[in-house]
């Protein structure tokens, strides 16, 4: 289980610390809740504790990850679905699994794309989404302010781009 001051990853929000644990009535029944802080948007997060295995809620990986992540980051395109309905199933499964590494791909891929050939509002938003999701996770583990993180991020990508 989780303690106050554990860096956590909430699959499909991000990572943040766990701030605390509270206690609240909600439609007659007691729960105990995590309190999550999230360091992008500042947001507090409350995760049912009897939910946290069911949901994910996993540890933020080790700093050596981040190399890996790096690499992803900055490999070429693999071959995508070309069918739009696809390739958003594909990159939203890979989202909701809380995988550092498999977000990353999704990262990489729809920045490759938009850079190709534009995204839909749709894609456009799981980018916005996966960004968020990656840089909270890679700010709490290097220490580093999510503005700093999101500058590597979009360098790596330039970097990647124009050694093509």
């Amino acid at each position: 289980m989780f303690d106050i001051g554990d860096k956590v990853v909430y699959p499909m929000h991000g990572a943040g610390v766990i701030e605390g644990i509270e206690e609240k009535e909600i439609l007659g029944q007691k729960k105990k809740y995590f309190v999550m802080r999230m360091p992008i948007g500042d947001m507090k997060v409350m995760i049912p504790m009897e939910n946290v295995n069911h949901i994910g809620l996993r540890q933020v990986v080790e700093n050596e990850a981040i190399n890996r992540v790096m690499d992803i980051l900055g490999e070429q395109e693999q071959d995508l679905a070309t069918n739009w309905n696809q390739r958003y199933r594909a990159n939203m499964d890979k989202i909701k699994s809380g995988d550092i590494y498999e977000v990353a791909g999704v990262v990489r891929s729809l920045m490759i794309r938009d850079r190709a050939k534009g995204l839909s509002t749709g894609e456009r938003k799981m980018l916005d989404q996966a960004k968020q999701i990656l840089i909270s996770e890679m700010a709490l583990v290097q220490n580093l302010e999510s503005k700093e993180v999101f500058t590597l991020l979009d360098g790596l990508i330039k970097e990647r781009d124009a050694s093509m």
